[in-house]
């Protein structure tokens, strides 16, 4: 058994939102879904676990699931080599009041003392200190922003500090990548014209924009306009694990030259050499991945994105309760205290006091 650790984890990707819309009733009432999570549910994370497993706060994703997801994406994922089909773009006047729902939860867990919605680092700090979990609202997919860019200055009256123009499937911005092994992610064209002006938006507000599941013409297309850190909140290693969603060695320096940052993706398929979702994950291959990623982007631009509640982790970590596992391992590994301090936070931080505008 390990002991609970006193490092204290900030995580760049959790689909806790959405787990929870799940546990609402047809009635549309938010309350007992939060009250759930407040006493403990199912899932990866819930605050009684986040108390054992020193997780202090993080992004929680605003992400509006296919209409048609066209089958069991983690069982297909199971095999030697798979490049599965991505679902139908979605429209916004059907993506906008999923994504206000789960807008709403977060804000009914601020209300229920859960969480306390974060806007800036000092906010973050504060909050972690005072024993609350500092929550990031975030969009994975930005199909519930409008070409004109209208929805975006709502969201962001009320809280949004970090949006990926895509979940994988295209937008009418830019365009994601399938989950496919062995692959990359040069698949497709780069930012639309609305995607350049949704960039520039976002830059001019102090919107973080995140590059998981974008693909490869898209993340140079950033690269070149954005003047904001390139960001990359859960993506690991492409030299480690050739899947689609990960990144190249030349992304990843990128990423480090910007100052930016990378996040662990915890999830199987993307940290396994053979690209597999499978539970039976070995720790040590997170560990390969952070030595990779450290290495190329250099150790002050690497961090932790667990994608908690919307993929497969390891078995020995299960859920944020088993955090301090990864911490034991890095440090059995022959990181630092320093290092990890940074790995699990504080990387997070810096990357967003040079992203975000004053508050």
């Amino acid at each position: 058994m390990v002991q609970q650790d006193p490092q204290l984890i900030f995580d760049g990707h959790n689909d806790v939102l959405l787990k929870l819309n799940g546990m609402v009733p047809a009635k549309g009432d938010v309350r007992d879904a939060v009250a759930r999570f407040v006493q403990g549910c199912s899932g990866h994370i819930d605050i009684p676990r986040s108390e054992t497993g020193g997780f202090a706060g993080g992004f929680f994703a605003i992400y509006v699931p296919s209409e048609d997801p066209g089958g069991d994406l983690f069982s297909e994922m199971l095999k030697p080599a798979y490049n599965l089909p991505l679902p139908q773009a979605l429209e916004y006047r059907n993506a906008l009041p999923v994504a206000l729902t789960q807008m709403g939860i977060l804000i009914e867990m601020e209300r229920q003392g859960a969480v306390k919605i974060c806007r800036s680092v000092k906010d973050i700090r504060e909050t972690v200190s005072s024993g609350r979990i500092a929550a990031i609202m975030h969009m994975e997919g930005a199909e519930a922003i409008d070409a004109d860019l209208v929805a975006l200055d709502v969201f962001y009256a009320a809280g949004l500090r970090s949006l990926g123009p895509v979940w994988s499937r295209p937008t009418i911005f830019a365009e994601g990548v399938p989950f496919a092994y062995p692959s990359d992610g040069d698949i497709g064209e780069g930012l639309t014209p609305a995607g350049k002006a949704l960039i520039r938006k976002c830059n001019a507000l102090g919107v973080m924009v995140d590059l998981s599941h974008l693909n490869e013409k898209g993340f140079w297309d950033v690269a070149e306009l954005s003047d904001a850190p390139l960001v990359a909140t859960h993506s690991n290693a492409h030299a480690i694990c050739p899947h689609a969603r990960n990144l190249t060695d030349r992304q990843l320096q990128a990423i480090g030259e910007s100052k930016g940052m990378i996040g662990l993706n915890f999830a199987t398929a993307f940290l396994r050499p053979d690209g597999k979702m499978l539970p039976e994950t070995p720790v040590t291959d997170m560990l390969m991945h952070l030595d990779h990623m450290i290495r190329i982007c250099g150790e002050d631009h690497v961090g932790l994105g667990s994608d908690f509640d919307g993929a497969t982790v390891p078995v020995s970590i299960h859920d944020v309760a088993g955090l301090p596992v990864l911490v034991k391992a890095m440090r059995d590994h022959g990181y630092s205290d320093a290092l990890i301090h940074k790995l699990c936070f504080e990387n997070w931080m810096q990357v967003l006091e040079r992203t975000w505008k004053g508050d």
